[in-house]
């Protein structure tokens, strides 16, 4: 019998901004291509699945404003992928400097 599949544990603060502010489970291989075969062929199930990031509203607003899907699952599938990306390191530079309760306008 195998192991169970352990997801990370949530931290205090956004993974991105670092701010303290209520946090959701960000699928860095997102979860409707967990099926298709060219997401099959080069994520093992494990890493499909454990494969998260705990950021804030505002973040994982802007991810998916940013990125399509497929995008995320095969170029930004990592903390230090998406962070490279100036669109998305900008908006975090910029929202790390707000307070905890803010949240931006569309």
């Amino acid at each position: 019998m195998s192991e169970p599949i352990r997801l990370p544990p949530q931290p205090d603060a956004c993974e991105l901004c670092g701010r303290a502010a209520p946090l959701t489970r960000h699928h860095l291989i997102p979860k409707s291509l967990h099926g298709k075969a060219y997401i099959r062929k080069r994520y093992p199930r494990h890493e499909r699945i454990t494969a998260t990031l705990w950021v804030c509203r505002p973040c994982h607003s802007h991810l998916h404003a940013t990125f399509g899907e497929r995008e995320l699952a095969l170029t930004y599938n990592s903390r230090d992928a998406l962070l490279a990306d100036e669109r998305i390191r900008s908006f975090v530079d910029w929202l790390s400097a707000k307070p905890a309760g803010f949240r931006p306008k569309t």
